[in-house]
């Protein structure tokens, strides 16, 4: 097998390791994403796994870093367009509740977000706890500041608390993942909706 061909093998196999650890994450969490498990599913030997990964902290941060670009490909990517504040609240919103409610093939146990949040919340601190962490933040901030737009344009209440919005934002997909993971509610994406407009109601709009 020529070099070329075979370091295209290796992403192959790198990629496929990683969209089933995801998987597997996603149902088991991330202390469930066991080198031997995985190897097991994927029909290679560890030693195989282990040289692409080496450890199985780095597997999990593979797959937190993978989930990341999901979740920005299917919630942010659609939003980005709009204009900042409001409208791209809105549009941000809707593409969450969307993909929360039909992302199923990569996550079958619903957001790894959300899964890792609970999983790592009372861990002491390390790698994987600190990316949970650290990716969580960055999606906060992300909000925060098309409410801080919103606010200063007049688009929400100009006595509104931006980082009560955020605040109340995550507990409504929160609260979305938890209704669709563990109770299979059908109407959860409906009052998700309807949480979401009630909050991001602007001045006049009744």
């Amino acid at each position: 097998m020529s070099p070329r061909k075979s370091a295209a093998e290796a992403h192959r196999t790198r990629e496929r390791i990683v969209e089933r650890g995801v998987a597997m994450a996603s149902v088991d969490g991330l202390g469930g994403l066991t080198i031997g498990r995985l190897a097991g599913d994927l029909g290679i030997s560890k030693s195989g796994l282990l040289g692409h990964f080496g450890t199985k902290e780095a597997l999990q941060l593979a797959a937190l870093r993978r989930a990341s670009e999901v979740f920005s490909r299917a919630v942010w990517e659609p939003a980005s367009g709009a204009e900042p504040g409001l409208a791209r609240l809105r549009a941000v919103c809707e593409a969450w509740t969307t993909y929360l409610e039909r992302e199923r093939a990569t996550f079958p146990g619903g957001c790894l977000f959300t899964t890792a949040a609970v999983e790592f919340d009372a861990q002491l601190p390390g790698p994987v706890r600190d990316a949970v962490v650290r990716l969580h933040q960055t999606w906060r901030h992300r909000l925060l500041a098309d409410v801080r737009h919103a606010v200063a344009a007049g688009e929400l209440p100009g006595d509104g608390d931006p980082e009560q919005y955020v605040f109340e934002l995550l507990g409504i997909f929160f609260s979305l993942n938890h209704s669709v993971q563990l109770f299979g509610d059908p109407a959860a994406p409906a009052r998700t909706r309807t949480a979401v407009a009630r909050l991001l109601r602007g001045p006049g709009e009744g």
